[in-house]
């Protein structure tokens, strides 16, 4: 696969992960919980069985409280102080920035939790910032949770997988790169997607495929009966070596785009249109005539 933006974008990768409800309703669950707790330590001056002497009350104990999110009701525990003080804008805020909420922890699952984005996020949320002992706290808590996700068992088969990559800026060691972003996404036999794994890699090679399909069989891959993908001779392999019972077929957006880099630049309009119709064919004497037809043109 060529570095082209038009090459690269066949998965929507922050749309995927976030139509991704079952995934994301625990992720954003926890994010959320993360927030309410940071928010208690800030007015406590203290955090959980912490001693301080600058600690300006005690917690006590929690109430439930439901948040209705685009991926379901969500139950949060909401943290009590002794005295009552405690008070929390989340609530009111979260339907206007769970957006860019969302969005922001899409990006921080690809590519990591900084500061600068978890700052950004809190603030959104609660209508105040935060202390830099309290961002640093809500990093730590968000990277387990994201961790968490990311390395979650597959305990479901999965006859349908599909994967690709694409390419993405990535700051490192405060040097911005690019960086291959390679993507599974695991079709229950319902016809349920699912984001299965999302990761890092220096460039898109049989290597970095390889590594990428045994971290996932690792975590409980199975049942994987045909793979969709681009044409990309390492994928390809590396698929041969780990998910040897699995047929591969050609992705059909790809082979589409494919296509279109070696037509004219004055090819007729219609040339697209009328190969995406030769998909649609059922009976391949037809099919062949008609993809004859289309070359000649």
């Amino acid at each position: 696969m060529t570095v082209k933006k038009h090459s690269t974008n066949a998965i929507d990768l922050k749309a995927l992960v976030a139509e991704d409800c079952d995934g994301m309703k625990s992720l954003i669950k926890a994010a959320l919980q993360e927030v309410l707790e940071a928010e208690m330590t800030e007015l406590l001056g203290a955090g959980p069985h912490e001693r301080h002497e600058g600690r300006q009350d005690y917690r006590a104990g929690y109430y439930e409280r439901g948040l209705v999110t685009r991926v379901g009701k969500l139950e949060l525990r909401v943290p009590r102080d002794r005295h009552g003080q405690f008070q929390t804008a989340l609530f009111e805020r979260y339907p206007r920035s769970e957006k860019a909420f969302v969005a922001a922890l899409v990006e921080m699952y690809v590519q990591g939790v900084s500061t600068r984005k978890v700052k950004a996020i809190t603030e959104e949320l609660c209508g105040h910032s935060f202390s830099a002992s309290s961002i640093s706290v809500l990093n730590k808590g968000l990277d387990e949770a994201l961790t968490a996700f990311a390395e979650r068992r597959l305990e479901e088969p999965y006859p349908y997988l599909i994967l690709d990559a694409r390419y993405e800026k990535v700051r490192e060691e405060g040097v911005i790169r690019s960086r291959a972003v390679l993507i599974a996404i695991g079709i229950h036999e319902g016809g349920r997607r699912e984001v299965l794994a999302v990761d890092l890699a220096p460039r898109e090679s049989q290597s970095s495929w390889k590594d990428f399909l045994v971290r996932l069989k690792d975590r409980g891959l199975h049942g994987v009966e045909f793979v969709v993908s681009d044409d990309h001779a390492g994928l390809k392999k590396a698929l041969t070596e780990v998910l040897t019972d699995a047929a591969w077929g050609r992705c059909y957006v790809h082979f589409l785009r494919n296509a279109l880099d070696d037509l004219p630049r004055k090819a007729d309009d219609d040339c697209l249109q009328e190969l995406r119709w030769l998909y649609d064919r059922r009976d391949l004497a037809e099919a062949q005539r008609d993809l004859a037809a289309w070359l000649t043109k």
